[in-house]
């Protein structure tokens, strides 16, 4: 192991800090957006199903896979006295993830922030032999508490209470432009990004097609590859798949890094998750199409791609909807 790494130091001035996938450069590239409309572009039926004390309310055709409480009745203890409430139980549209092939193109603001120096940091796809594909993207995450910005349910304390601000720049991050550094900071992607741990996933991915993604298989995200090595490029064979196991990345990224939190299960407090639960996560693609609906994390593309994406060289923005599990005490 020491000779492996010694040999890693030494290649590093010989290594590019941007994409190696060969992909030719192609200029500043396009960054087509606007601002985004959260009436619009946000499916809206993501929020459910719906729980009140145990009973549902409404599902509007949503499944949930992580189960329901098994008590209407919850107890916090945190404070003074312990306080004796409600369980609620829905889904939050609180973060935007975008995946860009054009660097520092912010989907949500319609604008390009700075031009990288040509022919690095840029994304898009290449073809390999035997009929794979390689993509590379950037991703930005912000902070996006849309319920807060659309100033609605301030009666449930449970509801991300943040402004809207940006969390990570991949371009900042030379981890995701560069897999061997990736693989030096989490080196736990020697155990699971290699074809043995990979024949785990296939489990997974029948469990994600089924709406139920398998949180113990923590590495695979279903038909969408594995989460190692946390960095910016996947193999896949349909581009915009390719995009949203990037995007599903991007919150195993910020799990590693420990700004990932979920609620407690007696919904009284957040608690940071290392490991994401990644049944308690959904995408839904906002641009360049709007889809009405979301995707757990892994389910095939063959089920919810198609027409999603007229190019091979595109921006993505996808909305995170997680679920929150809130004790409301009185």
């Amino acid at each position: 192991m020491k000779r492996l790494l010694f040999a890693l130091l030494f290649l590093f001035p010989a290594l590019s800090w941007g994409s190696d996938l060969g992909i030719p450069d192609s200029g500043p590239g396009n960054c087509s957006s606007g601002f985004i409309n959260p009436v619009t572009e946000i499916s809206w039926r993501c929020i459910f199903p719906m729980r009140i004390g145990g009973a549902e309310v409404a599902s509007y055709g949503e499944t949930d896979p992580t189960g329901q409480t098994t008590s209407p009745i919850c107890i916090c203890t945190g404070g003074t006295l312990p306080r004796l409430g409600v369980k609620i139980e829905f889904w939050e549209p609180s973060r935007i993830i975008d995946t860009v092939a054009n660097p520092y193109c912010m989907m949500p603001l319609g604008a390009k922030i700075a031009q990288p120096k040509p022919g690095t940091l840029r994304g898009g796809l290449i073809y390999q032999p035997g009929g794979n594909a390689k993509a590379f993207a950037q991703m930005h995450y912000y902070i996006f508490p849309a319920w807060k910005i659309l100033d609605m349910f301030w009666d449930i304390p449970c509801l991300d209470d943040k402004g809207f601000d940006v969390a990570m720049l991949s371009e900042l991050n030379p981890a995701w432009n560069n897999e061997v550094l990736a693989l030096l900071i989490n080196p736990e992607a020697i155990l699971f990004a290699n074809p043995v741990s990979a024949l785990a996933c296939s489990a997974d991915a029948i469990a994600a097609n089924l709406g139920h993604p398998r949180n113990e298989l923590f590495w695979c995200m279903g038909s969408w590859g594995n989460a190692y090595p946390i960095a910016g490029s996947i193999t896949s064979t349909d581009y915009v798949e390719a995009n949203a196991g990037l995007a599903a990345r991007g919150i195993y990224s910020m799990a590693r890094m420990g700004l990932l939190m979920d609620t407690t299960p007696d919904g009284c407090a957040l608690t940071p998750t290392p490991i994401w639960k990644k049944n308690r996560y959904r995408l839904q693609m906002a641009k360049p199409v709007t889809q009405n609906g979301c995707q757990p994390i892994g389910e095939d593309a063959l089920i919810w791609t198609k027409g999603a994406s007229p190019t091979v060289r595109d921006n993505f923005m996808w909305i995170q909807f997680k679920k929150v599990d809130c004790c409301v005490t009185y």
